[in-house]
């Protein structure tokens, strides 16, 4: 007997919306009458262009992309985004500035110093990364070739509530794990970067955007297959890109932009975030571990008053169809990540079990 589908609260690879699961699903042989999938085809092909052209054509539409901006997908994810971005824009003063909010940014900023000096503008490390830092509290320089923030930290649930305001230094933000949740303002960033594996695509692959003047300026050494420039100028086929990612994220934009855009997607998570945090605020046994002001509307992390309990909480929820609310390894505790594709009835059917949990504990 088949296994009924769960909630799937994972911070990544996340829960994809299921008509497009099941929309891939039916063309997984024969796509639109092309006798293959599109697994099988040449990134050359007529077929497989229309499909690329479409899928960028959509994201620069729903994110409202200006004309200063391009659109390029490479394989890697966020992680390869690390070394790309300092290699190919830190070599404009040999200097950038980064916040360090949380694991991955901590870790994009380490990776950046291979490349030039790094300097770190606010750090939240103090505090475990329970808030974010203020505009005021921004130690920018003047003379850094980019600033670099995490929007949204999985691990720690935070997410930025403001756009950092960096004057004429180009504004870089890693955008996993929100974007495509709510409106952007692109036009305000010089780059934007974002691994799919969380609210838009199967892992594998990034969606980049990138002001046009900023690429052509890799250092040396760069190598071409990380190069901005030779990407957008092959239009992200250079080599051959991960085909089926680009296909899914099509499918997906598709299903975003059928539900209302991005205006319908704040709605919905900002209904699911506050569905759990208002529980959480009137718990007496579980309680949110970010500063309320800080708090994520993407990954929301809480915890009980031991790890023991915590455990069998997470154990007792995945019997319930409530699966992958494991808290990070760097932090324990619970996290539930409600990225776009989960489903308001999987928030309410967790509230649901927590009350429940709460009154047998």
């Amino acid at each position: 007997m088949a296994q009924e589908r769960v909630y799937n609260f994972s911070a990544g690879p996340s829960v994809l919306p299921l008509p497009v699961l099941e929309k891939a699903a039916s063309e997984m042989t024969n796509f639109e009458g092309s006798g293959m999938s599109v697994m099988e085809m040449s990134h050359r092909s007529r077929v497989y262009q229309d499909i690329f052209d479409e899928t960028k054509s959509l994201l620069k539409e729903l994110l409202n992309v200006p004309d200063t901006h391009e659109v390029i997908f490479m394989q890697g994810g966020a992680t390869f985004q690390f070394a790309a971005v300092p290699i190919n824009l830190i070599g404009l003063t040999g200097i950038a500035d980064y916040a360090v909010t949380g694991n991955f940014s901590g870790l994009a900023a380490k990776e950046a110093k291979k490349y030039g000096t790094v300097h770190i503008a606010a750090s939240t490390e103090g505090c475990n990364h329970t808030r974010i830092p203020s505009q005021e509290e921004l130690e920018l320089s003047p003379d850094a070739s980019y600033f670099h923030y995490c929007a949204n930290n999985t691990i720690f649930g935070t997410e930025w509530n403001y756009v950092p305001d960096t004057g004429s230094v180009p504004l870089v933000s890693d955008c996993s794990s929100n974007i495509l949740s709510c409106p952007i303002d692109v036009s305000k960033y010089g780059l934007i970067y974002a691994g799919v594996q969380k609210n838009m695509a199967p892992a594998g692959m990034a969606a980049v955007i990138i002001r046009r003047d900023l690429a052509g300026h890799q250092l040396p050494f760069t190598p071409t297959i990380m190069d901005y420039k030779t990407t957008i100028d092959k239009d992200s086929m250079y080599n051959t890109p991960p085909t089926y990612n680009i296909y899914m994220l099509g499918l997906v934009l598709k299903w975003v932009k059928q539900l209302g855009g991005l205006a319908a997607m704040d709605e919905l998570r900002n209904v699911r975030s506050s569905m759990l945090y208002d529980f959480l605020d009137g718990s007496q046994l579980f309680h949110g571990c970010a500063q309320p002001e800080a708090r994520s509307k993407m990954n929301v992390t809480f915890r009980t008053a031991s790890d023991e309990l915590d455990a069998q909480f997470v154990k007792e929820a995945s019997s319930h169809g409530l699966v992958n609310l494991k808290g990070h390894r760097l932090v324990g505790g619970m996290r539930a990540s409600i990225y776009n594709a989960m489903p308001v009835e999987g928030v309410e059917k967790l509230v649901s079990f927590m009350k429940e949990f709460e009154l047998a504990h």
